[in-house]
Formats: C-alpha cells, sequence, structure tokens
C-alpha cells in the first residue's frame, strides 16, 4: 500500500439517454478501455476544482462549479493493492461541443448508453455510473 490514498474525479457528462465515454490509448494503464472524462485531484485543489479542470483538459468543455452533482463516491481498491476514492460528478450542462483534447491518450470519444455500457468499460468506472443509476451514493470496490 503506498502511504497515502488517491483521489480521483469522474465526470458523467448527460446528454438525453447516452453519456460521454473515452477510449484510453497509449497511457500504460487500461489502453483499448473506455472511461468517462476522469483523472486525479492536483494538490491544494478540490474535487470540483479538478473535475472543471479535467473536464476542460480531455474534452474540451467548460463546465460551472455549480452544475455538478455528486451522484456517487467509491472507495477503490485497485489490482495493485492501492486504495483510491472517486467521486463521481454529473452533469448535462457545460459550454462548448465535447471533444478528444487528448489524442496522445485518447482514441476517441462516443456517446454510450449507461444502462448499456460496452464490455470494455473500465470497471472502476462502470462500478460507479451502476451504483449512480441505483441512486446509490457509496460504495466500496475491489476490497
Amino acid at each position: 500500500m503506498q502511504p497515502h490514498t488517491v483521489i480521483d474525479v469522474m465526470i458523467i457528462l448527460e446528454r438525453g439517454d447516452r453519456i460521454l465515454l473515452a477510449e484510453r490509448a497509449n497511457t500504460g494503464y487500461a489502453d483499448g478501455l473506455l472511461n468517462l472524462p476522469s483523472g486525479k485531484v492536483d494538490p491544494g485543489e478540490s474535487v470540483i476544482e479538478a473535475a472543471v479542470r479535467e473536464a476542460r483538459e480531455e474534452v474540451g468543455i467548460d463546465v460551472a462549479p455549480s452544475a455538478l452533482r455528486t451522484v456517487h463516491v467509491t472507495h477503490h481498491c485497485n489490482p495493485e493493492g492501492q486504495a483510491r476514492i472517486g467521486w463521481f460528478f454529473a452533469t448535462s450542462h457545460w459550454q462548448g461541443e465535447p471533444v478528444n483534447s487528448e489524442p496522445e491518450k485518447c482514441a476517441g470519444i462516443a456517446w454510450h448508453r449507461p444502462n448499456e455500457l460496452p464490455d470494455n468499460t473500465v470497471p472502476y468506472n462502470a462500478h460507479g455510473i451502476a451504483h449512480y443509476l441505483k441512486g446509490e451514493n457509496f460504495s466500496t470496490h475491489g476490497w
């Protein structure tokens, strides 16, 4: 175990009955799998600030902090034994059209039905989305 827990933010961008997923590429972790726009909270940054930043960096949109709804939190343990806290935020309000802003890390973005996620969705993300759809605000995963 590492000495501290990593804090992640995942942004569920909702457009009608679809959510946006990105295909990971060239990162060394979960390449070829689909995940939500997401990332780690930087030192000195709140989870809301991190979500706003990640949405801008990964898919080129501006999300107002007030537009983000906290929909799920999970205490996750990855296969390597690393603990993480995952904050899932949802919104259907943003400025701009989502694009692949990080082509060096992402093979493309596409809209998917959240209740019919592709088999190649990152399990950590699929877990949080499933609990969000059930209205459950907290879970553990991988312990």
